[in-house]
């Protein structure tokens, strides 16, 4: 949890989420001892993957599972014999919610991927449980979603944030089989935009850049925090990668350097 490093969420094969706070535990626990967390979770039918922290509001959990679903949880919240029910529980995903990510930028945003192909952006404040926005990232199951810390644009600070996923080898995708060892880079902000026919045999409004340096199926990646717009992206080959998109695909245009306009007389 950002807000207290002791605090920690894990998955395991079972459906509850356990929460430990491990100044309470030894650091070498007994070989034949029980698992005892402080905080069982309980929301999902089956085992998961998908964990993150919410950055703004302490103790708030987001977690999706095999059994489509995405619970939310407070963890402030008074438990009942060391367990707590969801908070909140999201149904649209038709099958594996691989992946859960809250934004950076903005404490009632999130996004989820999922074995659907879907990208789907949630706003809390919301009345309903229905996303904001929902993208087929691509033809095979989408399994990793991390954002990019949020960029504005000068004048109007309207929020552009930046997503990354990969796609995951699976025996139904429909792309060459080159693509299954590629990361994709989306923009949100561009879903369902507009396209000219050359533009969209490129692909979809929100795709900004492939890189398919690649040769086996991609395990893990992560931006870089320091350096902007640095990636580093692990194959099943164990072959690292470190790589920089160009600056005008990320950029508009009116936003990349060049000469000044000239001055009114």
């Amino acid at each position: 949890m950002p807000q207290n490093p002791f605090i920690i969420a894990t998955k395991t094969v079972s459906a509850e989420v356990y929460v430990f706070d491990y100044s309470k535990h030894p650091s070498k626990p007994p070989l034949d001892g029980a698992c005892n967390p402080d905080l069982k979770l309980r929301g999902h039918n089956s085992e998961g993957y998908g964990l993150s922290w919410s950055q703004f509001k302490q103790g708030h959990l987001l977690s999706g599972s095999d059994d489509a679903q995405i619970c939310l949880w407070d963890i402030n919240s008074t438990p009942k014999n060391k367990a707590l029910d969801a908070l909140q529980t999201f149904k649209v995903h038709d099958g594996v919610v691989e992946d859960v990510a809250w934004h950076l930028r903005h404490e009632y945003y999130f996004g989820s991927v999922g074995d659907d192909h879907y990208l789907l952006l949630w706003d809390l404040r919301m009345p309903n449980t229905k996303p904001v926005k929902s993208v087929i990232a691509h033809q095979g199951e989408v399994s990793i979603l991390i954002y990019k810390a949020a960029a504005y644009f000068l004048l109007i600070k309207i929020p552009k944030c930046y997503l990354i996923s990969c796609l995951q080898n699976g025996s139904n995708v429909h792309y060459p089989r080159q693509l299954l060892q590629c990361v994709f880079c989306l923009h949100p902000n561009r879903i369902d935009e507009e396209q000219t026919p050359e533009d969209a045999e490129d692909g979809p409004p929100e795709l900004l850049f492939i890189h398919g340096g690649h040769t086996s199926k991609i395990s893990d990646f992560s931006w870089n925090s320091c350096e902007d717009w640095v990636i580093a992206s692990v194959a099943e080959d164990n072959i690292l990668q470190i790589w920089q998109m160009a600056e005008n695909i990320y950029h508009d245009e009116d936003d990349l350097p060049g000469d000044e306009p000239p001055k009114a007389s």
